[in-house]
């Protein structure tokens, strides 16, 4: 389960989180939706403790991230806003790295190695270079760090920018078999079909705070709108800045 309460955070002048609180429940797929500088990036940046909040605290199942940040990562895998990979590196190099962050070692890391690869179907790539790779064997590798330890909780920032059609279809494959194991999975997107299609909840935030929570269909029926993207741009009351 993952948690924030009470977050506050300002960049300069900005208040970025606003007495932010949501939380996401092990067996769904939660989506945190809104318009550009909504505070979406900076919330999940602070609950896996890349950044520090003012205020408030955020809990990787009920572990403080900012108290006992190597001990709540033990607990999440990342899936960054950016599919940067050490282009020298091998594709299992790469996978191995990040197994070895999250302390396993020798035949244990081997073993998580081969698990992680077959899962996601890039033995081809396994043993090449990532200099080269499309966006779609990228998008693969960086799942594949994120998952490798097995974590029970998934934070991913716009997972399926840049990606095509058949990429962004395996991402959302991965994506409920992970559900179907009781995972908890956190994401934030800016494509409306896709957040309707698999989140079973919904997270609208607007100028840091929360603007509603409920699942797709709920917040349809809270705005009186028959389409999602029109109950979203009801709810942050504007139509500037949907593409965030």
């Amino acid at each position: 389960m993952l948690e924030v309460k009470n977050l506050v955070k300002h960049f300069g002048e900005i208040k970025a989180l606003d007495d932010l609180s949501f939380s996401a429940e092990d067996g769904q797929i939660t989506g945190i939706l809104g318009p550009n500088g909504a505070g979406k990036t900076t919330a999940l940046r602070v609950l896996y403790g890349l950044l520090e909040s003012e205020q408030g605290v955020g809990l990787i199942n009920n572990i403080d991230s900012k108290q006992d940040p190597q001990g709540a990562r033990k607990e999440i895998g990342i899936f960054p806003d950016k599919f940067g990979l050490y282009e020298r590196l091998t594709a299992r190099e790469q996978i191995a790295y990040f197994a070895e962050l999250h302390g396993l070692k020798g035949q244990e890391k081997e073993a998580a190695l081969d698990k992680v690869i077959e899962r996601l179907d890039i033995s081809d790539i396994a043993d090449r270079k990532c200099e080269g790779f499309s966006q779609g064997q990228r998008m693969k590798v960086i799942l594949a760090q994120a998952l490798v330890h097995e974590p029970q909780n998934l934070i991913l920032d716009e997972p399926t920018r840049g990606l095509d059609v058949m990429s962004t279809r395996i991402l959302r494959d991965v994506l409920k078999a992970l559900k179907a194991q009781g995972k908890c999975i956190l994401f934030s997107s800016h494509v409306m079909q896709e957040v309707a299609a698999l989140c079973d909840k919904v997270i609208v935030v607007a100028n840091g705070k929360i603007a509603a929570v409920g699942s797709p269909q709920e917040l349809c029926d809270l705005t009186g709108k028959t389409e999602f993207e029109e109950a979203f741009v009801t709810l942050i009351g504007s139509d500037e800045g949907i593409a965030a």
